[in-house]
This record gives C-alpha cells, structure tokens and sequence, in this order.
C-alpha cells in the first residue's frame, strides 16, 4: 500500500492524505479525533501483522491441544466449564456474536461507532489476542469506507467489558447485522459487499476477541473529553464577557493571588481571564467605584473553572493510558506461548473517570448559570430587569435563566455516579461490574445541557455588554462579542429566544468561543492585573 492516499469517504479530506499506521501500541488523542471526527484513512502496521500472526499461532496450538484454555475450547462466563468439541470451535464463536448481540435503545452516533472500530482494532493490533491480521483489516476497511454497524447504546455493564455492543459491531463482520452506508440501512452481508468484502469465517478466540473489552465506553469517553475541553475554555470566555457586563473587578485574577495556591487549572484559568479582558474600557468606567469585590461566580472562576480543567488533566490521563492497553481475556504471551485468563476488560477505571468528568463539567455549568443569575437579576448592579429594553412590557431573558436552571438541575441528578453500582451478571460469575457506560451515556447528556447553559451565558452576557456601549469591553470579550453578534441580533423587543440559543450552541459545540485563547491578536496582560 502507498504511503498517501485518498479516501473519498472522508468527509474532512479533499485531498490526498498520509494514512494513520495502526500499531496498538502509540494511539493519541489528536490521531483519535482525526481519524474519527474528520476522516483521515488508517491502515494496519507491518509491525502490528508479525506480532498478531505470533499470537495467532499460540491460540491455534491451544485450540488444538486437549488442555482447556477458557474461550478457546471452553464455554464462557458461567459455562466455562463446558468442554467444546474440536469440531464445534469455529461455530462457538459465531454462537458467542448472535447469542451477545443483545442491546437496545437508540443506535450510537456515526462518530462513536467509527471510534469503536478505531479502537477495537488498535487492541487488537498489538499482538496479545490471538486473531488474525485479517479481522482488523476488516474492521479498518469499515472505517474507511464509513460503513458503520447499528450498534444500540444500551446493554453494557461494563465488565467483561462492553460486550453487546461490541457485539452488534463483529455482527456485521460475518455478514449478519445491519450497518449504515451512505447513510442507508444496509443487511450486514450487502454492507460488506459495499466494500468488496465477505463475511469473515471466524476461527478460534475471534469471536470473543472482537467482543471483550472497554472500547464503547472509551470511545464515548475521548469523544466527551474532547467536548470538555471546549467547554472549558468557552467557560473562560462567557465568564470574562459576564463579568465585563456586571461591571465586576480583575483583581481577583492577579497573578500574584494564584501563585499562592498554584493549581495548574487555577493558575491557568486566572492568565486567560487577565488576557481576555485586557484594555477595557467598560472596566476603566467604573474604577472608582465602592464595590470592594464581586460574587463568587465572577470573582472564584480560576478555582472553580481549573478545578474542571485538573479534573480533565486527569481524565486525559486515565483514558490515554486505555487507547492503548489490552483489554481482552483470555490474553495471548506469544513469547512464552502462555494464554492468561485475567481481568483487563473491567471498566472500573473508565467508570470512575467518565463519572468525574461528569460531575465537574456540572460544576462549570451551575457556576455559569449563577452568572446568568446574576445578569438578569434586577437586584444586581445598573444592567435591566431580566435584561429587557423595556422591562414589563418585554420579558426579555427572564425564561432564558430559567431554562439554564432547569438543565442545571438536571445536570445535578445525573451526576450520580454510574461506577458506585454493580449488579451480578452470568449466573454470579461476573459479581461485580463497572457500569461504566452508564457513566459514559449520562455524561453524554451533561455535556449537551452544559451547551445550552453556556449559550445562554453568552447570550445574556453579549445583551448586557450592549448596553454598555459607546464603551468598549476587553481585545478577548470584545471577540466574543463579535462572535454572538453575527449570529444573533441584539433583544430590541422580545422574541423566541430557543433559536437564539441553539444558534449560540451550534458555535459553542464547534470551538469558535475556545479558539479565542489561542488567537494571536490576543493582547497579552501585564505581570499585575488592572486594580
């Protein structure tokens, strides 16, 4: 194969493109996103093909042999004990995808699905379970013609692993199931035959193979922390626009104050807000004034924001570490031609981490929705009740505030963590579980509302900052402002306001408040903040 090609179904390439060499061993972040958000082809590393063909030959002798090696010639979970006949090795196999091809619910999005197939082949990739070359080659070829198996959300426990939907994903590989091409709903064999491929016949351990592991819930997870960290960027952004409308004060961000506690997020968080707000005029107005300092939500934004920010450090971390580890069982020494039974499919690590992105980016939320509080709040400083240009007759953003409540609200229940829960599975075999989808879904929903309430932030921050005017707020609030204005016009009289908001959330979603803090015309602030 070239080392450049072209891939046709890429949506983000129209050109031609150094394909990703798919070790198992060196997936990052940026690759991840890459491959899965904009398209970029991938391919199956030479050094990858000798370790698994290594591998492969360790579980043929196995199968082979008389001595039970679990999977292999074994039945599973709860049926271990059960001897399979040499004859029946390749029909176990099949048994385990239908019998496992259990899920429900609405189907994963095309962008979870492609990073299961991303991820489910990097594991494989490295060499220690067993398969042939051949099945990630499949699974590849499927990413890179975009045809992408139906794959319910529901019906994972986490532990072994993510087993139905992984499932519903090898269905399609041995031309049963359903995937979409071009966005039509295709049989499994006719969605294999779009990519000149026929349905794989599965040999020993395949089948369990493609089924044991974490790679639904880590590709929810990477795809929500890449979410996250936009969020908390715009976070910063809403936060220096709110402030510039409420008249509020930066010394809270001096330098000097964060070095003090110097938590990489606090500190960061302080810089961006100094950056943002550097040559105010909105803040030169009211320097004299006898306000001493603000409200908790405008003047703890480093220590509440970088806490969200160390929160993902964390997390960036922990699923780093996942993209590239073993997660099968049993798992394949080729070295020493030793297979292991063992517990690397447990999701516990991803469970607790999903949850605790889950519960600070409801902290980032409910501090933004303090904000909106505090902007349409009458009771407040000199901006109009509920941000109306003629309050009583027009509403203004009243119910904007209101509905920022109510997904903060909800934000609260679902950051129950997932992971503290476990109910027995096969027969008690499995007596303790992760549910770290579960986890990876309510965080799904989080982040959705966390979109909204920071469009909404932004909204009523742009109205009160109007009102400012002739003064002009900060080089970094001023953007913002821009950002806002070209999408949504100014509230002369009230409205609907739901497509304001999902304008607004449409810009969030895509980075164009984050990208922000890395523009280069951004000011840089002096060693001390504005006092």
């Amino acid at each position: 194969m070239s080392s450049v090609v072209y891939a046709p179904s890429a949506p983000g390439y129209n050109r031609p493109v150094k394909p990703l060499d798919v070790t198992g061993e060196d997936l990052t972040l940026s690759a991840f996103v890459q491959v899965v958000m904009d398209g970029r082809p991938v391919r199956l590393s030479p050094s990858a093909k000798r370790r698994m063909a290594a591998a492969h030959a360790v579980v043929q002798r196995a199968a082979a042999g008389t001595d039970p090696v679990y999977g292999i010639n074994t039945g599973f979970g709860k049926l271990a004990d059960q001897r399979i006949d040499p004859h029946d090795i390749r029909q176990l196999q099949v048994n385990l995808l239908r019998s496992h091809t259990a899920g429900v619910g609405e189907p994963l999005s095309r962008e979870e699905t492609r990073g299961i197939l991303l991820l489910r082949a990097n594991v494989l990739a490295r060499g220690y379970s067993g398969v042939r070359p051949l099945l990630v080659e499949y699974l590849l070829t499927l990413l890179n013609h975009d045809i992408l198996p139906v794959i319910p959300c529901r019906g994972s426990v986490g532990a072994s692993g993510d087993l139905a939907p992984l499932a519903h994903l090898a269905l399609v590989l041995i031309g049963e199931g359903a995937a979409l091409v071009c966005g039509r709903l295709r049989p499994g064999r006719a969605a294999l035959a779009q990519a000149h491929l026929k349905p794989l016949r599965l040999e020993a351990k395949e089948g369990l193979s493609l089924v044991n592991g974490t790679q639904a819930m880590l590709a929810l997870g990477l795809l929500a922390l890449s979410r996250c960290e936009r969020l908390v960027d715009t976070a910063d952004v809403a936060g220096a626009l709110s402030l510039e409308a409420l008249k509020g004060t930066p010394v809270a961000f001096d330098p000097r104050i964060h070095r003090l506690r110097p938590y990489p997020g606090q500190t960061a968080v302080a810089a961006n807000l100094r950056s943002l707000l550097v040559g105010s005029e909105i803040r030169a107005s009211h320097m004299t004034c006898p306000r001493v300092q603000d409200a908790y939500s405008l003047r703890c934004m480093p220590q509440v924001h970088g806490a969200v920010r160390d929160a993902l450090d964390y997390a960036r971390k922990t699923l780093g570490i996942e993209m590239n580890s073993v997660t099968d069982n049993p798992i394949v020494f080729p070295d020493q031609g030793d297979v292991l039974s063992g517990g690397n499919f447990h999701g516990q690590p991803l469970g607790l981490v999903l949850d605790h992105l889950a519960i600070a980016m409801t902290e980032l939320a409910s501090i933004s929705e303090r904000r909106i509080e505090r902007l349409t709040n009458p009771e407040y400083g000199d901006l109009p009740p509920f941000l109306s240009p003629s309050p009583g007759l027009s509403s203004g953003f009243m119910l904007a505030q209101v509905t920022a409540a109510a997904l903060t609200s909800e934000n609260k229940v679902l950051s129950h963590p997932a992971s503290v829960d476990s109910i027995p599975t096969s027969g008690n075999r499995e007596d303790h579980v992760s549910m770290g989808m579960g986890s990876a879904l309510k965080l799904k929903q989080v982040l959705a509302n966390c979109e909204h309430i920071l469009a909404i932030e932004l909204l009523c921050a742009a109205q009160g900052v109007d009102f400012h005017r002739p003064l002009l707020a900060g080089a970094g609030s001023r953007l913002a402002l821009e950002l806002v204005r070209k999408e949504v016009s100014h509230l002369d009289q009230d409205r609907p306001l739901a497509p304001d908001i999902e304008q607004v959330r449409a810009l969030v979603a895509g980075g164009m408040f984050s990208a922000i803090l890395s523009m280069k015309r951004l000011p840089k602030p002096s060693s001390r903040s504005q006092s």
